[in-house]
């Protein structure tokens, strides 16, 4: 690492390129907004010469130019791709987005990626979000390393960032995760704070200073040394308990001086494996220098300490029918099976679906099938088609270069797949394969929307399908009840960026609307009512008189119609006009417009004419004679009610149940879900928790999760009934 090896520089400009699985390495950045994510790939990408010292694309552009979205809100809104070349090693750097809306692109990379880069700032800390983010990566064994940014703050201490990481991320092995290097602060900068200017490295006791914009290798100074043994010793002791030689503790113990070239490699072991998370630290480099501080190192710990795809477990696949196949490696002579982890729109190329070969090789122009899971509730469709791609391409900032082919372990663009959508699985037309899922977040923040005019409605239902297929954590949902076109996102910022992408990609104004809940109406109490429809005018009139009894059901029973006429009142052909009358005022409602629900309506009594008498009267009739009830009776009004789980830190369980409670909410129960985790179940109105997944994120500073699902329809408290029906009237 940066204790031990001379740096070679990639070449800059041309597009990395890989033949074989072990000269890749996958790293996704995982961090909160704002730690500096974007900034580290850009300063790796410089110093491994990818970019020019002005830190541009040959074009101009930055590496990460991706989104115009992006530019304006000056945060990074979706996964995007950096590839750069270091030691004949080419990296796919993989920078997600950090707030919280666009967790469907971090786990798209966490998909994608072989091993993570945690990035924290010093100044801010570990929040919650990060915390489980570094949790996902545990339970499936993804190593991991950590990089402390923000070190010019005046805030920043090093050392206690080092120790608040090991909590957080060590859980029950704090001494796993630990620093390979110590901070040299030099002079003052304009802000009085002393500047970082180099690392030391605890194992080599070697100082790497950054003072000039370039590395710069010397031995520490004397009184220097003294400042890291006590470091240092915790750092071997570290990379002895991981170690896969038993015996290494023991000589360590009786006073043997390990070999450098020995702990080295054992560390390298225990951070491939997932089972040591070494701790850097990184600073952008000064202006029209190459080299940022600790980017050398970090480049050095991607390449030689980090599992190369072959290492990885290739996820399970099935026939696209569901039967098993035996498990595949990461082999480019294997059967082609990857996986489209992102999908986008470019105005020129049109869609472009970054792809992940897990194994075989793609090339351009050549026809794979394409195997979809399907969340139809999403609006996504399943699919099992085979398509021809277009050209592959490795994007660097705004341009696409070029790719001959993309072997096992690689990522690459492909363009013109027009039926592939994010999950979608990719495999030779021959022998068709189905990756299993990777989890997607559940949208739980609805937002009801309507076409800005007549020329938007007709290009709404295009633009809002382009949408859902680019990001699976969207629903789309036509709700049959309400008849609105509802969006379900994960919050605020992803309900802003899917409408403007709408208006900015797909040319469609659409229009946010207070968002309805099916809600229901039904009778309190048995009453009676009567249907007049009489009316003459010449020729044929209309005539039919009828008497209905209404009685309430119990809740879920919906409808039903008996009839008890006697001595043929009402003619037998004219009683199911009578019913298709009730039912039709029925879903129209009687007092506020909602849909009548678990009632019994009975026909009584009635009279017809010989010839005025129709179908259309008698359901005339009808509907108004249940209006007429309607008019005697109290009329409930039923919401629905939602069960909901909560899995919240230990911390806030009080805090969630006293606000579910003031939500008129039920607590059912609690019980523990995993160490330091409570699972709190719930029955809430669902028009309590329209933006519970906004209200929950605060309550529980980004670290709380939600379900909810439809339970059943119950009675609304009278006070907040009258008040939705006079704002209806």
């Amino acid at each position: 690492m940066g204790d031990r090896r001379e740096v070679h520089a990639g070449a800059a400009g041309g597009a990395p390129a890989a033949d074989r699985p072990e000269g890749l390495r996958n790293v996704v950045l995982v961090g909160h907004s704002g730690s500096g994510k974007t900034t580290l790939v850009e300063a790796l990408a410089l110093a491994s010469g990818a970019l020019n010292r002005g830190g541009r694309v040959e074009d101009g552009s930055s590496v990460s130019d991706y989104d115009e979205i992006e530019h304006r809100q000056q945060r990074s809104v979706q996964l995007s791709l950096v590839p750069v070349e270091w030691g004949g090693i080419k990296i796919n750097l993989l920078d997600t987005p950090g707030y919280a809306d666009f967790v469907g692109d971090l786990r798209a990379g966490l998909r994608a990626a072989d091993a993570a880069l945690f990035v924290v700032s010093a100044a801010e800390g570990v929040d919650g979000a990060t915390q489980m983010a570094w949790e996902e990566c545990a339970a499936v064994g993804m190593p991991r390393a950590v990089v402390i940014t923000h070190l010019e703050n005046a805030r920043a201490d090093f050392e206690e960032m080092t120790t608040i990481c090991s909590r957080a991320f060590g859980g029950d092995d704090p001494d796993a995760v630990l620093p390979l290097h110590l901070p040299l602060r030099g002079e003052e900068g304009p802000d009085g704070h002393p500047r970082v200017t180099g690392l030391v490295g605890l194992l080599s006791q070697r100082v790497y200073d950054y003072s000039s914009g370039k590395r710069v290798e010397r031995d520490p100074e004397p009184e220097q040394l003294p400042l890291i043994e006590e470091a240092r010793s915790q750092l071997i002791e570290g990379i002895i308990a991981e170690s896969e030689d038993e015996t290494l503790m023991e000589r360590y113990l009786g006073g043997e001086e390990l070999d450098f070239k020995t702990l080295i490699e054992d560390l390298e072991r225990a951070v491939a494996r997932g089972a040591f998370y070494p701790v850097l630290a990184a600073a952008p480099p000064p202006e029209s220098a190459r080299h940022g501080l600790g980017t050398l190192e970090l480049l050095e710990l991607i390449t030689s300490g980090f599992p190369t795809p072959v290492e990885r477990e290739v996820p399970g696949v099935t026939t696209p029918s569901g039967r098993p196949r035996q498990p595949l490696t990461c082999d480019p002579d294997g059967p082609l099976a990857a996986e489209v982890v992102k999908t986008s729109s470019d105005p020129y190329v049109g869609r472009i679906s970054l792809v992940r070969v897990f194994s075989g090789t793609i090339r351009p122009d050549e026809t794979v099938h394409v195997s979809g899971h399907g969340m139809e509730d999403r609006g996504h469709e399943d699919h099992d088609v085979d398509e021809r791609i277009g050209a592959l391409s490795s994007p660097f900032g705004k341009l696409q270069r070029p790719m001959s082919k993309a072997v096992a372990g690689d990522l690459v663009c492909v363009a013109k797949l027009t039926r592939a959508e994010t999950g979608d699985t990719l495999s030779a037309k021959d022998d068709p394969l189905l990756m299993e899922a990777w989890v997607m977040p559940d949208p739980l923040l609805p937002v009801a929307i309507e076409a800005h005019s007549k020329a938007d409605e007709d290009k709404l239902s295009q633009g809002l399908a382009r949408l859902v297929a680019e990001d699976p954590t969207m629903r789309l949902e036509q709700n049959q009840d309400t008849h609105q076109v509802v969006l379900w996102c994960l919050g605020e910022a992803h309900v802003d960026v899917a409408l403007e992408r709408l208006r900015g990609r797909y040319g469609v104004q659409v229009d946010s609307v207070p968002y309805k809940v099916s809600l229901r109406e039904t009778f309190g109490e048995k009453v009676t009512g009567r249907g007049r429809h009489v009316k003459q005018s010449g020729g044929h009139g209309q005539f039919a008189i009828c008497e209905i009894e209404v009685e309430p059901l119990p809740v879920g029973s919906g409808i039903e119609f008996a009839d008890k006429v006697v001595g043929g009142a009402v003619p037998r052909q004219f009683i199911p006009s009578v019913e298709k009358g009730v039912r039709a005022q029925a879903a129209k409602g009687v007092a506020a417009g909602y849909p009548v629900v678990d009632i019994k309506v009975t026909l009584l009594d009635g009279k017809a004419h010989s010839v005025d008498s129709s179908d259309a009267a008698f359901q005339t009739a009808g509907a108004l004679a249940l209006r007429e009830a309607a008019g005697d009776a109290r009329i409930h009004l039923l919401e629905p009610v939602c069960e909901v789980k909560v899995l919240v830190s230990d911390e806030y369980v009080g805090p969630v149940m006293s606000d579910l409670a003031g939500r008129r909410g039920r607590v059912l129960g609690t019980e523990p879900a995993s160490p330091g985790r409570t699972l709190v179940r719930a029955e809430v109105p669902e028009i309590e928790i329209v933006r519970y997944a906004i209200d929950l994120r605060s309550l529980s500073h980004g670290t709380g999760r939600f379900s909810r699902s439809y339970a059943r329809h119950e009675p609304m408290p009278p006070q907040l009934a009258a008040k939705l029906k006079e704002e209806r009237t």
